[in-house]
């Protein structure tokens, strides 16, 4: 109805906002009187804190409105074509992908290998706990039995025990007229059901076109799609299969796909 279209775009117009207040507070020099802590450092580093509050916007709200967050300026332009430049060397990678050849789209991608890049790891390290909880709740919520442990290594060491053992963070390559087609990534028997997508390029200077597209496959209705808009050195962290949604009966599952358009 018109009522609650109205009030839709009224709180998520005043959830950017209340974003938008939070971040250029929080950059000030000195004089900052930020109530909800910052997660990210002037350095592009995660900030380790526990306040309640930080978790909360961050974290919860966004995932119990929309099912994915946005990090703005998780890296800086400097560390994104750092990471960039490393897709023509052949020492940090595992393997390459020309996505023509599968059918996945237009463009390549190639797989890191172990050890991984210094920043690539550190993320992952600062990035999983702090996705544990909602991944835990999510499988709570979906009913599926599998819990995921608090750090990140005692997570690998599940996998690598299961025969999960080579590393899946990549980096992608898009040309002119590349595409993603829909997708889930999926590589065995135990899915963190969470994952983290890091633009390094910035639109309208290094490409146009080029959006990340996710898709919810809702019990018998359509599929809805969602254009994110992201920045240079902004992460969107979404769901990599399934996310709990809360309805008039309870909570059910809807399957979600990642692309990226022409």
């Amino acid at each position: 109805c018109r009522r609650y279209r109205n009030s839709s775009t009224s709180l998520r117009y005043r959830w950017y906002c209340a974003f938008a207040a939070s971040s250029t507070r929080s950059r000030g020099r000195g004089r900052s009187t930020v109530t909800i802590p910052p997660i990210v450092a002037a350095d592009a580093t995660i900030v380790d804190t526990r306040s309640p509050l930080s978790y909360i916007f961050y974290w919860v709200i966004p995932f119990a409105l929309l099912g994915c967050a946005v990090i703005a300026s998780l890296l800086s332009h400097k560390a994104c074509d750092q990471i960039s430049a490393l897709y023509g060397q052949a020492e940090p990678f595992r393997s390459q992908v020309i996505m023509a050849r599968h059918g996945f789209g237009r463009g390549e991608y190639k797989y890191f290998d172990y050890p991984l890049p210094p920043l690539v790891a550190r993320l992952r390290s600062a990035l999983y706990p702090r996705l544990v909880p909602i991944a835990n709740r999510w499988h709570e919520q979906m009913d599926l039995p599998s819990r995921f442990p608090d750090s990140h290594p005692a997570f690998l060491e599940r996998c690598h025990a299961a025969g999960q053992q080579r590393p899946t963070p990549l980096l992608l390559q898009y040309g002119p007229q590349d595409y993603n087609c829909l997708h889930q990534d999926l590589y065995g028997e135990h899915v963190f059901p969470l994952q983290v997508a890091i633009l390094l390029s910035e639109p309208g200077e290094d490409f146009t076109g080029g959006e990340f597209v996710l898709t919810e496959q809702r019990p018998r209705m359509q599929s809805r799609p969602q254009v994110m808009p992201l920045r240079q050195g902004d992460a969107l962290v979404f769901a990599v299969q399934q996310r709990p949604v809360r309805g008039q009966r309870g909570v059910y599952r809807v399957n979600m796909r990642h692309g990226v358009s022409r």
